[in-house]
């Protein structure tokens, strides 16, 4: 909300994580993650980065898909909460 620019790297970002988390997409750069892990020498991991990195730190043990979308709702609420705020707060400025 402070650099009102920086809406135009959010909205395709936003978009990104709503799509992956309701498609249950794969994340494109984790095939490419394995393979630069194998060229050093490194073992690959199954499954994509989240399941590898996150989910043990930040998912609940218990998540069902059901849960994921109701959290991924909420995250679009707050979003279109946020940008109807911030557009509603630019009609008033340029009104003034």
């Amino acid at each position: 909300m402070r650099w009102p620019r920086l809406l135009w790297l959010h909205l395709p970002a936003v978009t990104w994580g709503i799509v992956v988390e309701c498609l249950h997409l794969g994340c494109p750069l984790t095939p490419w993650e394995n393979q630069l892990r194998r060229a050093a020498g490194q073992a690959g991991y199954e499954g994509g980065f989240i399941e590898h990195y996150l989910i043990p730190l930040i998912y609940p043990a218990g998540l069902t898909p059901q849960i994921q979308l109701w959290l991924g709702a909420i995250v679009v609420l707050v979003n279109l909460t946020v940008y109807a705020w911030l557009i509603w707060r630019w009609r008033a400025v340029a009104r003034a």
